[in-house]
């Protein structure tokens, strides 16, 4: 037991006390939780773009009447990002991922019953800001209860749940369609968070941090336990934060204030940047190796190889960003993307294989590089304010996400060619790269400071 993160009395500080352990069963089963709550994110997020031909066709709707449908639920997740999340100082973020979860698990279900077109819409509306609720608050649990040096790699490691569930509402729709209707892919997708609402609320810890700033010492004295076995049991536990924000609330305020403004805004800017990118690589892929004279099967697999990359490069770029530093390592895969957009704009009118690994290192960078600079969030921003920054950097990037594809739309309409469009990204990557790299030495100085300050009052 370090003598550095417990004294006596059975007082523990934090953060120190996690960072001092070994991940042991605990941590790791809140990981785990934090996890399905990502990958039943991503089944819901993608599964009604597999439903909507079979919706269309059972409501004789055209395909533009399915584009409010798609659009209320990144307006519920905003919603739930920027207004919701925050209540997480309030609330704690256990409440917050069970609140968030049984409301997109319940609108799911009453998605199976809709009878038009206004109905979906308003349920997909709900169904988001129940995921834009959860979010924030699984990243913050995630990076809460895991040390410093694997924190990284843990919050990438649930954002790959989210990839998963994309892939998993592929093969779920493929299979239930044909055999059972659309709304079947509802049912399912209802009723495993259901289910997984009741495991939440009995083996999802909450918030170390939440319960020594409400002064609940002995509830958080107990998880503190759970993770050290050898802490002695006391009568009067005491859990201490390192922060300035003991018994006070937490407002978007102190997200931007204290010198962080500049960084806040530079992070948001990069969140925008790499979703625009994600979304617009998402949305025109199909249509542009289409053009390209490629087969239906190809497609298929392409859109895989987009999600096997960006899940691969986690396991890299998570463990460098823990080792190597954060923004260094993030800076380094946008850099390097430049080279693999680069190479994917050589690749078009190639063998299958030669373009399904160019597709495989885009994804790599593009997909790869939104889950890492989720990761980077987690590590910019301490405890006390954890689910607030995330949520406003995610609600801030979904406009990226929004105008992305309208930018490629009118990239291509405008007569840009598919090999213009991938030299074209390698923009945004550069700039991203730069950003990140800036916020590093940013973050340098400021630990500098902050330590020549303590040294001085000494």
């Amino acid at each position: 037991m370090s003598a550095t993160t417990t004294t006596g009395g059975g007082a523990v500080r934090l953060p120190g006390f996690i960072d001092s352990r070994r991940t042991g069963r605990f941590q790791g089963g809140t990981v785990l939780l934090c996890g399905l709550v990502m990958f039943l994110d991503g089944f819901d997020t993608q599964a009604i773009n597999y439903m909507a031909p079979a919706i269309s066709a059972d409501w004789g709707l055209e395909k533009a009447d399915l584009g409010p449908i798609f659009s209320a639920a990144l307006v519920g997740l905003m919603i739930g990002y920027l207004l919701v999340a925050p209540l997480s100082d309030r609330f704690g973020h256990k409440r917050l991922v069970l609140g968030g979860v049984l409301l997109f698990a319940l609108t799911t279900l009453g998605s199976v019953w809709v009878q038009n077109e206004a109905q979906l819409l308003v349920m997909r509306l709900i169904t988001g800001i129940g995921l834009g609720a959860a979010t924030p608050s699984t990243i913050a649990l995630t990076a809460e209860f895991s040390p410093k040096k694997v924190r990284a790699s843990f919050v990438l490691a649930i954002y790959c749940g989210f990839s998963l569930g994309f892939v998993a509402a592929n093969y779920v729709a493929d299979w239930l369609i044909p055999a059972h209707g659309w709304r079947s892919v509802f049912l399912v997708g209802a009723l495993a968070p259901l289910l997984l609402t009741v495991i939440l609320a009995w083996r999802l810890p909450e918030s170390l941090n939440f319960l020594a700033r409400r002064e609940r010492h002995a509830a958080a004295y107990a998880l503190c336990r759970k993770i050290d076995r050898d802490l002695p049991v006391v009568s009067a536990p005491r859990v201490e934060s390192e922060s300035e924000a003991q018994g006070k609330q937490v407002r978007l305020r102190e997200v931007v204030g204290g010198g962080q403004l500049v960084g806040t805004l530079l992070l948001w800017l990069v969140f925008a940047l790499n979703l625009a990118m994600f979304y617009g690589l998402q949305s025109w892929m199909p249509t542009i190796l289409t053009e390209q004279g490629y087969s239906s099967s190809t497609l298929a697999t392409a859109a895989s190889m987009t999600t096997i990359g960006g899940i691969a490069i986690a396991f890299v770029v998570g463990p460098a960003m823990d080792r190597l530093g954060a923004f260094g390592a993030l800076s380094t895969l946008y850099f390097v993307g430049c080279g693999f957009l680069t190479i994917m704009s050589l690749a078009l009118g190639a063998p299958v294989w030669v373009l399904l690994i160019a597709i495989f290192l885009t994804g790599c960078s593009v997909s790869g590089g939104q889950k890492s600079v989720i990761a980077l969030a987690a590590v910019f921003y301490p405890a006390e304010v954890r689910s607030t920054g995330v949520g406003w950097a995610l609600g801030i990037g979904r406009v990226g996400g929004i105008v992305g594809p309208m930018i490629v739309g009118a990239m291509l309409a405008g007569g840009w060619s598919a090999e213009q469009f991938f030299l074209a990204m390698a923009v945004p990557s550069a700039v991203c790269g730069t950003l990140v790299l800036y916020l590093g030495v940013r973050a340098k100085a400021r630990a500098k400071a902050e330590i020549s300050a303590e040294t001085a009052a000494v």
